[in-house]
């Protein structure tokens, strides 16, 4: 019986996998035009997955030679005879565990490879008097993409492209990398770096070696409908009786596609919900993924803590409602592309899924907690009358942050508070929580003075809107959209948090039926 897997290649025949047949089209049209490109994305997003995929995909026009620098060892980059000994050895190695003849794999043998120039005429004689087009796919070069000699192989491999399509030269028909980096732009990660030893010739030294690469386009992500075609083969071999339309869109709404955070929720549900296949489901799935470790948060944590840069703005987009443009020309967003964790909305930054939005807001509010500059108790909700066996009562819970915040702030913090309140609450909220329920925050804020909280206990969501008082017209405004989120997530219920800064304010708690169908309790501090 098939799984979902989270873990290293997917196989057909032993997991569930998204139809991504449109995709591999696309990359193949690419590959019919003799296109050199690189498939650039973050972790765990599906590339060998890709790959392997595309090998077959490909075989009935192309000879696929698949190959990866995973493993091999800094040894064979030594220099450029171990390494063009090594290249050769690894395409034939490809060929036999790919199924070819022996006879196509002895074209590949060679005697006396010493050198850039040796390789480059050993792949022409191979080239030119095959019937067969070749596809080259290397996988992981990001292992060996700091080492000279990599660098001046990706330049010999320039070089015959370039004069392949001026017809003076044969060599392999489309070559395809695969990493986190882009290519691209090795020579600016070399210059940041340190590493300026020669590259090949002057016109590889004064250009990235790969600046022949026409851009990959093509969307990895999982769209809902595709995500709809893993959840049918599941539903076929299991008859759930699962509503799938519903189910891809809830999965998308939390991963915006990203492939192994697709396959983890379903993998969830399978192995540890007993099979729970509704909304509620998921979202207990979204819950199990962010209580765990995974090299994927690790590695967003880590990231982000080693660049300071990209730890501002990643925190200013999601915290603090930083509208920033989208443009890849800045190293920064183009580095947070990279990793997978910006992404581009009416052509702004955002943050790339909800899940990365809920595992960073639970990071920048410990972080919050740590940097709070005024000397007040660590901010800690009493669970008592919170939680509940009915599940969690966010009015209790509003209540209980009411009278925290009027017995540890008054008038003296006020221009503390006006700039925080929004941020105190939730942490305040977080903490009731209590590792429990999750949330975030579904538009960010504007300038501290507002805020949009989702708040998801046991798979029941709640809205909380937060406002800083402006005004009673302000205030029914507020009203109205509070109302349209709960509209949109259908929801009858929702939380109005208002911070009063005005000298003669009246506090007060009360439930206003803002129409005949919704509720918003209406809690004013």
């Amino acid at each position: 019986m098939r799984k979902f897997n989270v873990n290293a290649v997917c196989v057909p025949d032993k997991h569930y996998m998204v139809d991504i047949t449109n995709k591999l089209e696309q990359i193949k049209d690419l590959i019919d035009e003799g296109d050199y490109f690189t498939i650039n994305r973050g972790r765990q997003y599906g590339k060998t997955t890709t790959l392997l995929a595309l090998e077959k995909f490909l075989a009935d026009e192309y000879i696929v030679i698949s190959i990866s620098f995973e493993g091999i060892g800094d040894a064979v980059f030594s220099s450029e005879k171990k390494f063009c000994n090594e290249f050769i050895k690894l395409i034939q190695e490809a060929l036999e565990l790919s199924g070819q003849p022996v006879s196509e794999q002895e074209k590949w043998k060679a005697t006396s490879v010493d050198n850039f120039s040796d390789l480059g005429r050993h792949v022409r004689a191979v080239c030119r008097n095959s019937e067969h087009k070749y596809v080259l796919l290397i996988d992981e070069v990001d292992k060996t993409s700091n080492n000279i000699v990599f660098l001046n192989f990706l330049g010999k491999l320039r070089d015959k492209y370039i004069s392949r399509n001026a017809g003076k030269d044969f060599t392999f028909h489309s070559v395809i990398l695969a990493g986190v980096y882009d290519i691209k732009n090795i020579k600016l990660r070399l210059v940041q770096e340190g590493l300026h030893a020669p590259l090949q010739s002057e016109t590889v030294t004064n250009n990235s070696p790969w600046n022949i690469a026409t851009d990959f386009e093509v969307d990895m992500s999982f769209s809902t409908p595709e995500i709809g075609t893993m959840l049918t083969q599941y539903e076929n071999d299991h008859q759930m009786g699962m509503n799938i339309t519903e189910i891809a869109a809830e999965i998308y709404n939390y991963t915006n596609g990203y492939p192994v955070l697709v396959s983890k929720i379903c993998k969830h549900i399978d192995e540890k919900l007993d099979k729970k296949w509704t909304l509620t489901g998921v979202r207990k799935a979204v819950k199990l993924i962010l209580r765990e470790g995974s090299p994927l948060f690790d590695s967003l944590i880590k990231n982000l803590t080693s660049n300071e840069e990209l730890f501002i703005l990643t925190k200013r987009l999601l915290m603090e409602d930083f509208r920033w443009r989208f443009n890849l020309d800045d190293q920064i967003i183009a580095l947070g592309v990279r990793y997978g964790y910006f992404d581009k909305e009416r052509n702004r930054v955002k943050i790339a899924n909800k899940i990365f939005e809920i595992r960073l807001t639970n990071y920048f509010i410990s972080y919050d907690e740590r940097q709070q500059a005024i000397e007040k108790p660590v901010i800690t909700a009493d669970e008592d009358g919170i939680i509940t066996a009915n599940g969690f009562n966010m009015q209790t819970c509003l209540e209980k942050f009411a009278k925290y915040y009027h017995r540890y702030y008054n008038e003296n913090d006020t221009c503390f508070i006006e700039r925080e309140a929004s941020k105190l609450f939730l942490m305040f909220l977080s903490s009731a929580l209590n590792g429990e329920g999750f949330v975030y925050i579904e538009t960010g804020l504007a300038d501290g003075r507002s805020m949009d909280i989702i708040a998801t206990y046991q798979g029941k969501q709640f809205i909380i809107e937060t406002k800083i008082w402006y005004g009673e017209k302000r205030h029914d405004d507020a009203y109205d959209q509070l109302q349209g989120y709960m509209d949109k997530m259908s929801l009858t219920e929702g939380y109005l948090l208002t911070f009063d800064f005005r000298k003669t304010k009246k506090n007060h708690q009360k439930w206003v039926n803002s129409t005949a169908n919704h509720k918003i309790f209406d809690i004013m501090v």
